[in-house]
Protein backbone atom coordinates (compact mmCIF):
# COMPACT_ATOMS: atom_id res chain seq x y z
CA UNK A 1 0.00 0.00 0.00
CA UNK A 2 2.22 2.37 1.02
CA UNK A 3 4.66 1.58 -2.22
CA UNK A 4 1.47 2.57 -4.80
CA UNK A 5 1.09 5.90 -2.84
CA UNK A 6 4.88 6.50 -3.43
CA UNK A 7 3.94 6.40 -7.01
CA UNK A 8 0.86 8.45 -6.87
CA UNK A 9 2.92 10.85 -5.16
CA UNK A 10 5.85 10.58 -7.66
CA UNK A 11 3.62 10.70 -10.67
CA UNK A 12 1.91 13.73 -9.36
CA UNK A 13 5.22 15.22 -8.69
CA UNK A 14 6.12 14.49 -12.49
CA UNK A 15 3.27 16.59 -13.32
CA UNK A 16 3.70 19.20 -10.92
CA UNK A 17 7.23 19.60 -12.29
CA UNK A 18 6.37 19.86 -15.67
CA UNK A 19 3.80 22.70 -15.78
CA UNK A 20 5.87 24.62 -13.32
CA UNK A 21 8.85 24.83 -16.32
CA UNK A 22 6.50 25.69 -18.50
CA UNK A 23 4.66 28.32 -16.22
CA UNK A 24 8.43 29.70 -16.02
CA UNK A 25 9.39 28.98 -19.89
CA UNK A 26 5.90 31.48 -20.47
CA UNK A 27 7.16 34.04 -18.07
CA UNK A 28 10.74 34.18 -19.49
CA UNK A 29 10.19 34.29 -23.28
CA UNK A 30 9.44 30.28 -24.31
CA UNK A 31 10.74 26.99 -23.75
CA UNK A 32 14.05 27.92 -25.48
CA UNK A 33 15.14 30.32 -22.36
CA UNK A 34 15.05 27.41 -19.67
CA UNK A 35 18.09 24.56 -19.80
CA UNK A 36 16.54 21.59 -20.14
CA UNK A 37 12.66 20.57 -21.91
CA UNK A 38 9.72 20.72 -19.69
CA UNK A 39 9.84 16.79 -19.03
CA UNK A 40 13.55 16.48 -17.55
CA UNK A 41 12.15 19.10 -14.76
CA UNK A 42 9.16 16.76 -14.26
CA UNK A 43 11.64 13.90 -14.06
CA UNK A 44 13.81 15.65 -11.70
CA UNK A 45 10.43 16.43 -9.46
CA UNK A 46 9.55 13.19 -9.09
CA UNK A 47 13.19 11.68 -8.60
CA UNK A 48 13.25 13.83 -5.64
CA UNK A 49 9.90 13.17 -4.37
CA UNK A 50 10.17 9.21 -4.96
CA UNK A 51 13.84 8.64 -3.91
CA UNK A 52 14.60 9.92 -0.39
CA UNK A 53 10.99 8.30 0.68
CA UNK A 54 12.31 4.93 -1.34
CA UNK A 55 15.57 4.98 1.11
CA UNK A 56 13.63 5.38 3.63
CA UNK A 57 11.21 2.73 3.19
CA UNK A 58 13.77 0.40 1.90
CA UNK A 59 15.40 0.83 5.31
CA UNK A 60 12.34 0.68 7.31
CA UNK A 61 11.39 -2.51 5.89
CA UNK A 62 14.68 -3.65 7.07
CA UNK A 63 14.86 -2.89 10.26
CA UNK A 64 11.42 -3.02 11.30
CA UNK A 65 11.46 -7.15 11.54
CA UNK A 66 14.30 -6.64 14.43
CA UNK A 67 12.84 -3.77 16.49
CA UNK A 68 9.44 -5.27 17.20
CA UNK A 69 11.25 -8.78 18.00
CA UNK A 70 13.06 -6.87 20.67
CA UNK A 71 10.16 -4.95 22.06
CA UNK A 72 8.04 -8.05 22.28
CA UNK A 73 10.69 -10.07 23.93
CA UNK A 74 11.17 -7.33 26.13
CA UNK A 75 7.49 -7.74 27.20
CA UNK A 76 8.38 -11.24 27.79
CA UNK A 77 7.84 -13.21 31.47
CA UNK A 78 11.13 -12.76 33.11
CA UNK A 79 11.38 -17.04 33.21
CA UNK A 80 10.66 -16.79 29.19
CA UNK A 81 13.33 -13.85 28.65
CA UNK A 82 16.11 -16.38 30.76
CA UNK A 83 15.80 -19.21 28.33
CA UNK A 84 18.71 -19.93 26.02
CA UNK A 85 18.32 -18.02 22.11
CA UNK A 86 17.05 -20.75 20.28
CA UNK A 87 14.66 -21.23 22.65
CA UNK A 88 13.42 -17.73 22.74
CA UNK A 89 13.47 -17.54 18.91
CA UNK A 90 11.03 -20.49 18.44
CA UNK A 91 8.92 -19.06 21.43
CA UNK A 92 8.72 -15.85 19.33
CA UNK A 93 8.33 -17.75 16.05
CA UNK A 94 5.58 -19.50 17.52
CA UNK A 95 3.53 -16.45 18.54
CA UNK A 96 4.07 -14.57 15.73
CA UNK A 97 2.76 -17.68 13.57
CA UNK A 98 -0.24 -17.30 16.23
CA UNK A 99 -0.19 -13.15 15.65
CA UNK A 100 -1.10 -14.22 11.52
CA UNK A 101 -3.25 -16.87 11.76
CA UNK A 102 -0.85 -19.60 10.59
CA UNK A 103 -0.76 -21.69 14.25
CA UNK A 104 -4.04 -22.71 16.43
CA UNK A 105 -4.46 -21.49 19.75
CA UNK A 106 -4.09 -24.80 21.21
CA UNK A 107 -0.52 -24.52 20.75
CA UNK A 108 0.09 -21.28 22.34
CA UNK A 109 0.19 -20.38 26.09
CA UNK A 110 -1.66 -17.05 27.45
CA UNK A 111 1.52 -15.58 27.99
CA UNK A 112 1.80 -15.92 24.37
CA UNK A 113 -1.31 -14.81 23.08
CA UNK A 114 -1.00 -11.34 25.09
CA UNK A 115 2.45 -10.99 23.45
CA UNK A 116 0.84 -11.95 19.91
CA UNK A 117 -1.83 -9.09 20.43
CA UNK A 118 1.03 -6.58 21.45
CA UNK A 119 2.63 -8.01 17.96
CA UNK A 120 -0.18 -6.85 16.11
CA UNK A 121 -0.58 -3.41 17.75
CA UNK A 122 3.23 -2.48 17.54
CA UNK A 123 3.02 -3.78 13.73
CA UNK A 124 -0.12 -1.73 13.02
CA UNK A 125 1.16 1.31 14.50
CA UNK A 126 4.41 0.61 12.80
CA UNK A 127 2.36 0.74 9.35
CA UNK A 128 0.74 3.72 10.02
CA UNK A 129 4.01 5.96 10.81
CA UNK A 130 5.84 4.35 7.78
CA UNK A 131 2.97 5.51 5.43
CA UNK A 132 3.03 8.69 7.29
CA UNK A 133 6.96 9.84 7.34
CA UNK A 134 7.04 8.34 3.84
CA UNK A 135 4.20 10.50 2.46
CA UNK A 136 5.71 13.82 4.72
CA UNK A 137 9.04 13.14 2.90
CA UNK A 138 7.99 12.76 -0.73
CA UNK A 139 5.45 15.74 -0.49
CA UNK A 140 8.93 17.62 1.31
CA UNK A 141 11.49 16.55 -1.41
CA UNK A 142 8.52 17.30 -4.12
CA UNK A 143 8.27 20.95 -2.77
CA UNK A 144 12.20 21.07 -2.60
CA UNK A 145 12.29 20.69 -6.19
CA UNK A 146 9.53 22.58 -7.14
CA UNK A 147 10.54 26.00 -5.53
CA UNK A 148 14.25 25.28 -7.38
CA UNK A 149 13.11 25.10 -10.72
CA UNK A 150 14.55 27.94 -12.91
CA UNK A 151 15.85 28.70 -16.31
CA UNK A 152 19.47 27.98 -15.23
CA UNK A 153 18.75 24.96 -13.20
CA UNK A 154 20.31 21.47 -14.97
CA UNK A 155 17.41 19.35 -15.08
CA UNK A 156 18.18 17.07 -17.55
CA UNK A 157 22.22 16.27 -16.12
CA UNK A 158 20.55 15.96 -12.13
CA UNK A 159 18.37 13.48 -13.79
CA UNK A 160 21.08 11.75 -15.90
CA UNK A 161 23.67 11.41 -12.85
CA UNK A 162 20.69 10.04 -10.71
CA UNK A 163 20.20 7.44 -13.41
CA UNK A 164 23.63 6.59 -13.17
CA UNK A 165 24.37 6.06 -10.38
CA UNK A 166 21.37 4.17 -9.81
CA UNK A 167 23.17 1.86 -12.88
CA UNK A 168 25.94 1.79 -10.90
CA UNK A 169 24.52 0.94 -7.50
CA UNK A 170 22.56 -1.84 -9.34
CA UNK A 171 25.56 -3.39 -10.92
CA UNK A 172 27.33 -3.08 -7.57
CA UNK A 173 24.82 -5.06 -5.98
CA UNK A 174 24.87 -7.74 -8.47
CA UNK A 175 28.75 -7.88 -8.12
CA UNK A 176 28.04 -8.16 -4.32
CA UNK A 177 25.71 -10.67 -4.61
CA UNK A 178 27.74 -12.87 -7.03
CA UNK A 179 30.89 -12.62 -4.02
CA UNK A 180 28.13 -13.32 -1.71
CA UNK A 181 27.48 -16.59 -2.96
CA UNK A 182 30.79 -17.16 -3.61
CA UNK A 183 32.13 -16.68 -0.20
CA UNK A 184 28.81 -18.29 1.65
CA UNK A 185 29.83 -22.15 -0.59
CA UNK A 186 33.45 -21.50 -0.12
CA UNK A 187 33.59 -21.07 4.04
CA UNK A 188 31.26 -24.44 4.12
CA UNK A 189 33.28 -25.94 1.75
CA UNK A 190 35.72 -25.21 3.97
CA UNK A 191 34.44 -26.79 7.18
CA UNK A 192 33.78 -29.94 4.98
CA UNK A 193 37.91 -30.15 3.78
CA UNK A 194 38.49 -29.65 7.36
CA UNK A 195 36.63 -33.18 8.46
CA UNK A 196 37.34 -34.79 4.81
CA UNK A 197 40.74 -34.31 3.51
CA UNK A 198 40.71 -32.13 -0.07
CA UNK A 199 42.69 -34.95 -2.08
CA UNK A 200 40.72 -37.48 -1.01
CA UNK A 201 37.49 -35.60 -1.94
CA UNK A 202 39.69 -34.43 -5.65
CA UNK A 203 41.04 -38.11 -6.23
CA UNK A 204 38.52 -40.13 -4.72
CA UNK A 205 36.76 -42.89 -6.87
CA UNK A 206 34.22 -43.79 -4.55
CA UNK A 207 31.38 -41.59 -3.54
CA UNK A 208 29.19 -42.44 -0.86
CA UNK A 209 28.09 -40.06 1.50
CA UNK A 210 26.63 -42.05 4.77
CA UNK A 211 28.62 -41.39 7.85
CA UNK A 212 27.84 -43.52 10.67
CA UNK A 213 26.38 -42.15 13.80
CA UNK A 214 27.65 -44.39 16.27
CA UNK A 215 31.26 -45.51 16.47
CA UNK A 216 30.28 -49.27 16.49
CA UNK A 217 28.12 -48.48 13.34
CA UNK A 218 29.33 -50.82 10.57
CA UNK A 219 29.00 -49.74 6.62
CA UNK A 220 29.10 -46.14 6.93
CA UNK A 221 32.62 -45.20 6.97
CA UNK A 222 31.61 -42.21 4.44
CA UNK A 223 33.00 -41.79 1.28
CA UNK A 224 33.77 -38.59 -0.68
CA UNK A 225 35.66 -39.04 -3.76
CA UNK A 226 34.34 -36.21 -6.56
CA UNK A 227 35.72 -38.56 -9.88
CA UNK A 228 32.38 -40.68 -10.50
CA UNK A 229 30.17 -37.86 -10.12
CA UNK A 230 32.08 -35.54 -12.18
CA UNK A 231 32.53 -38.12 -14.93
CA UNK A 232 29.06 -38.98 -14.84
CA UNK A 233 28.12 -35.28 -15.42
CA UNK A 234 30.68 -35.12 -18.17
CA UNK A 235 29.30 -38.69 -19.94
CA UNK A 236 25.96 -36.88 -19.54
CA UNK A 237 26.63 -33.65 -20.68
CA UNK A 238 29.05 -34.98 -23.64
CA UNK A 239 25.92 -36.79 -24.74
CA UNK A 240 23.80 -33.82 -24.69
CA UNK A 241 26.08 -31.92 -26.49
CA UNK A 242 26.64 -34.69 -29.55
CA UNK A 243 22.92 -34.19 -30.30
CA UNK A 244 22.15 -30.54 -29.64
CA UNK A 245 25.18 -28.70 -31.25
CA UNK A 246 24.67 -30.49 -34.39
CA UNK A 247 21.03 -30.25 -34.84
CA UNK A 248 20.88 -27.16 -33.17
CA UNK A 249 23.39 -25.34 -35.69
CA UNK A 250 22.71 -27.13 -38.62
CA UNK A 251 19.06 -26.39 -38.32
CA UNK A 252 20.43 -22.24 -37.40
CA UNK A 253 22.13 -22.63 -40.84
CA UNK A 254 19.27 -24.21 -42.89
CA UNK A 255 16.78 -21.48 -40.95
CA UNK A 256 19.04 -18.76 -41.45
CA UNK A 257 20.72 -19.12 -45.17
CA UNK A 258 18.31 -21.72 -46.79
CA UNK A 259 14.76 -21.34 -45.62
CA UNK A 260 12.08 -18.95 -46.90
CA UNK A 261 10.62 -16.41 -44.72
CA UNK A 262 7.28 -17.79 -44.57
CA UNK A 263 8.75 -21.66 -43.82
CA UNK A 264 11.14 -19.40 -41.18
CA UNK A 265 8.44 -17.71 -39.36
CA UNK A 266 6.32 -20.85 -38.71
CA UNK A 267 8.97 -23.39 -38.11
CA UNK A 268 11.14 -21.60 -35.61
CA UNK A 269 8.42 -20.57 -32.98
CA UNK A 270 7.69 -24.19 -32.79
CA UNK A 271 11.09 -25.40 -32.60
CA UNK A 272 11.62 -22.62 -29.66
CA UNK A 273 8.32 -24.28 -28.04
CA UNK A 274 10.39 -26.74 -26.96
CA UNK A 275 12.87 -24.06 -24.66
CA UNK A 276 9.27 -23.48 -22.57
CA UNK A 277 8.44 -27.29 -21.89
CA UNK A 278 9.31 -27.71 -17.85
CA UNK A 279 11.95 -30.16 -17.11
CA UNK A 280 9.80 -32.64 -15.25
CA UNK A 281 8.08 -33.04 -18.65
CA UNK A 282 10.97 -34.11 -19.97
CA UNK A 283 12.10 -36.39 -17.12
CA UNK A 284 8.76 -38.11 -17.17
CA UNK A 285 9.28 -38.50 -21.23
CA UNK A 286 12.86 -40.21 -20.91
CA UNK A 287 11.76 -42.21 -17.82
CA UNK A 288 8.84 -43.64 -19.77
CA UNK A 289 9.64 -43.79 -23.14
CA UNK A 290 13.41 -43.38 -24.41
CA UNK A 291 14.59 -45.46 -21.50
CA UNK A 292 12.39 -48.01 -21.97
CA UNK A 293 13.08 -47.85 -25.45
CA UNK A 294 16.54 -47.97 -25.28
CA UNK A 295 16.57 -50.78 -23.01
CA UNK A 296 14.37 -53.07 -25.15
CA UNK A 297 16.46 -52.15 -27.98
CA UNK A 298 19.77 -53.10 -26.59
CA UNK A 299 18.23 -56.36 -25.40
CA UNK A 300 17.61 -57.44 -28.92
CA UNK A 301 20.71 -56.69 -29.67
CA UNK A 302 22.37 -58.59 -26.91
CA UNK A 303 23.85 -55.98 -25.40
CA UNK A 304 23.27 -55.45 -21.37
CA UNK A 305 21.47 -51.54 -20.47
CA UNK A 306 20.42 -50.03 -17.43
CA UNK A 307 16.50 -49.21 -16.97
CA UNK A 308 18.74 -45.84 -15.68
CA UNK A 309 21.19 -45.23 -18.64
CA UNK A 310 23.09 -42.36 -19.42
CA UNK A 311 22.24 -42.41 -22.78
CA UNK A 312 18.70 -41.92 -22.44
CA UNK A 313 19.16 -38.64 -20.30
CA UNK A 314 21.40 -37.97 -22.53
CA UNK A 315 19.17 -38.16 -25.70
CA UNK A 316 16.58 -36.20 -23.71
CA UNK A 317 18.67 -33.65 -22.49
CA UNK A 318 20.05 -33.25 -25.75
CA UNK A 319 16.41 -32.91 -27.10
CA UNK A 320 15.88 -30.32 -24.82
CA UNK A 321 18.94 -27.97 -25.49
CA UNK A 322 18.37 -27.71 -28.93
CA UNK A 323 15.94 -24.88 -28.98
CA UNK A 324 18.73 -22.63 -27.16
CA UNK A 325 21.81 -23.80 -29.49
CA UNK A 326 19.33 -23.52 -31.99
CA UNK A 327 17.91 -19.89 -31.71
CA UNK A 328 21.04 -18.40 -30.09
CA UNK A 329 23.23 -19.75 -33.49
CA UNK A 330 20.39 -18.27 -35.70
CA UNK A 331 20.56 -15.19 -34.42
CA UNK A 332 24.14 -14.75 -34.52
CA UNK A 333 24.70 -16.56 -38.34
CA UNK A 334 21.89 -13.41 -38.57
CA UNK A 335 24.23 -11.05 -37.50
CA UNK A 336 26.54 -11.76 -39.78
CA UNK A 337 27.08 -8.36 -42.56
CA UNK A 338 25.43 -9.22 -45.85
CA UNK A 339 28.59 -7.49 -47.46
CA UNK A 340 30.83 -10.85 -46.25
CA UNK A 341 28.03 -13.51 -47.97
CA UNK A 342 27.70 -10.73 -51.11
CA UNK A 343 31.63 -10.29 -51.34
CA UNK A 344 31.78 -14.34 -51.14
CA UNK A 345 29.11 -15.16 -53.68
CA UNK A 346 30.84 -12.37 -55.81
CA UNK A 347 33.84 -13.76 -55.75
CA UNK A 348 32.34 -16.92 -57.26
CA UNK A 349 32.32 -19.12 -54.09
CA UNK A 350 29.75 -22.07 -54.10
CA UNK A 351 26.86 -21.00 -50.62
CA UNK A 352 28.25 -24.07 -48.93
CA UNK A 353 31.96 -22.74 -49.40
CA UNK A 354 30.57 -18.89 -48.36
CA UNK A 355 29.28 -20.65 -45.63
CA UNK A 356 31.98 -22.57 -44.20
CA UNK A 357 34.56 -20.42 -45.25
CA UNK A 358 32.89 -17.12 -44.25
CA UNK A 359 29.96 -17.20 -42.51
CA UNK A 360 30.67 -19.96 -39.69
CA UNK A 361 34.43 -18.49 -39.06
CA UNK A 362 32.90 -14.53 -38.63
CA UNK A 363 30.11 -15.71 -36.17
CA UNK A 364 32.27 -18.48 -34.17
CA UNK A 365 32.50 -16.28 -31.47
CA UNK A 366 28.51 -16.14 -30.76
CA UNK A 367 28.37 -19.48 -31.37
CA UNK A 368 30.65 -20.80 -29.11
CA UNK A 369 29.06 -18.27 -26.48
CA UNK A 370 26.33 -20.14 -27.23
CA UNK A 371 27.25 -23.90 -27.16
CA UNK A 372 28.48 -22.28 -23.42
CA UNK A 373 25.24 -21.37 -22.66
CA UNK A 374 24.10 -24.87 -23.53
CA UNK A 375 27.02 -26.63 -21.70
CA UNK A 376 25.71 -24.93 -18.58
CA UNK A 377 22.47 -25.90 -19.02
CA UNK A 378 23.49 -29.28 -19.27
CA UNK A 379 25.69 -29.31 -16.69
CA UNK A 380 23.64 -27.47 -14.30
CA UNK A 381 20.20 -30.17 -15.27
CA UNK A 382 19.00 -31.84 -12.51
CA UNK A 383 15.03 -33.08 -12.81
CA UNK A 384 16.07 -35.29 -15.74
CA UNK A 385 18.83 -36.88 -14.31
CA UNK A 386 16.67 -37.58 -11.21
CA UNK A 387 14.17 -38.94 -12.58
CA UNK A 388 16.24 -41.02 -15.26
CA UNK A 389 19.41 -42.04 -14.35
CA UNK A 390 18.77 -42.08 -10.37
CA UNK A 391 21.20 -41.62 -7.83
CA UNK A 392 23.88 -44.37 -8.78
CA UNK A 393 27.64 -42.76 -8.33
CA UNK A 394 29.57 -45.15 -10.65
CA UNK A 395 32.97 -44.61 -12.28
CA UNK A 396 32.23 -45.37 -15.50
CA UNK A 397 32.31 -44.16 -19.28
CA UNK A 398 29.46 -46.67 -20.45
CA UNK A 399 26.24 -44.53 -21.63
CA UNK A 400 24.30 -48.21 -21.27
CA UNK A 401 24.64 -47.67 -17.41
CA UNK A 402 23.19 -45.61 -14.85
CA UNK A 403 25.30 -42.76 -13.56
CA UNK A 404 24.36 -39.53 -11.53
CA UNK A 405 25.41 -36.07 -11.97
CA UNK A 406 27.18 -33.39 -9.51
CA UNK A 407 23.98 -31.20 -9.08
CA UNK A 408 21.85 -34.43 -8.30
CA UNK A 409 24.15 -34.79 -5.46
CA UNK A 410 23.70 -31.32 -4.24
CA UNK A 411 20.01 -31.73 -4.13
CA UNK A 412 20.24 -34.96 -2.55
CA UNK A 413 21.98 -33.97 0.59
CA UNK A 414 20.24 -30.77 0.90
CA UNK A 415 16.86 -32.09 1.13
CA UNK A 416 15.22 -32.35 4.12
CA UNK A 417 15.55 -31.35 7.67
CA UNK A 418 19.83 -31.66 7.73
CA UNK A 419 22.32 -30.66 10.44
CA UNK A 420 25.18 -28.37 8.67
CA UNK A 421 27.94 -29.75 11.20
CA UNK A 422 28.57 -33.09 9.49
CA UNK A 423 30.58 -34.17 6.15
CA UNK A 424 27.47 -35.80 4.52
CA UNK A 425 25.77 -32.01 4.56
CA UNK A 426 28.64 -30.12 4.19
CA UNK A 427 29.36 -32.01 1.20
CA UNK A 428 27.26 -29.96 -0.70
CA UNK A 429 28.97 -26.90 -0.62
CA UNK A 430 32.51 -28.68 -1.36
CA UNK A 431 30.26 -30.32 -4.72
CA UNK A 432 28.95 -26.73 -5.67
CA UNK A 433 32.67 -25.52 -5.17
CA UNK A 434 34.02 -27.98 -7.57
CA UNK A 435 31.20 -27.32 -10.14
CA UNK A 436 31.55 -23.56 -9.47
CA UNK A 437 35.38 -23.49 -10.85
CA UNK A 438 34.35 -26.69 -13.67
CA UNK A 439 32.10 -23.79 -15.42
CA UNK A 440 34.66 -20.97 -14.91
CA UNK A 441 37.27 -23.25 -16.26
CA UNK A 442 34.17 -23.63 -19.53
CA UNK A 443 34.22 -19.62 -19.29
CA UNK A 444 37.84 -18.94 -19.71
CA UNK A 445 38.05 -21.48 -22.62
CA UNK A 446 34.97 -19.80 -24.46
CA UNK A 447 36.93 -16.39 -23.67
CA UNK A 448 40.19 -17.35 -25.32
CA UNK A 449 38.29 -18.81 -28.20
CA UNK A 450 35.74 -15.58 -28.98
CA UNK A 451 39.21 -13.25 -28.06
CA UNK A 452 41.44 -14.73 -30.85
CA UNK A 453 38.83 -15.24 -33.66
CA UNK A 454 37.36 -11.60 -33.21
CA UNK A 455 40.45 -10.36 -33.39
CA UNK A 456 40.60 -11.88 -36.82
CA UNK A 457 37.02 -10.97 -38.04
CA UNK A 458 36.62 -7.48 -36.74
Amino acid sequence: MTVLVLIVLAVISFLMGRSRSRLVAVSRGGVKAMHSLPKHYGYMTAIWAALPAFILLVLWVAFEPTILRDMVINSLPAEIQQLSDSRIGLYYNQLVGYAIGQVDISRVTEAQVAAADYYNSLLATSHILQTGLVVILAVLGGLLALRRISPKLRARNHVENVIQWVLFICSFIAVLTTLGIVLSVLLEAMRFFEMIPVTEFLFGLEWSPQVAIRLDQVGASGSFGFIPLFVGTLLISAIAMLIAVPVGLMSAIYMSEFASRRFRSVTKPILEILAGVPTVVYGFFAALTVAPFIRNLGESLGLSVSSESALAVGIVMGIMIIPFVMSLSDDIINAVPDSLREASLGMGATMRETIVKVLFPAALPGIVGGILLAVSRAIGETMIVVMAAGLSAKLTANPLEAVTTVTVQIVTLLTGDQEFDSPKTLAAFALGLALFFVTLTLNIIALVVVRKYREQYE
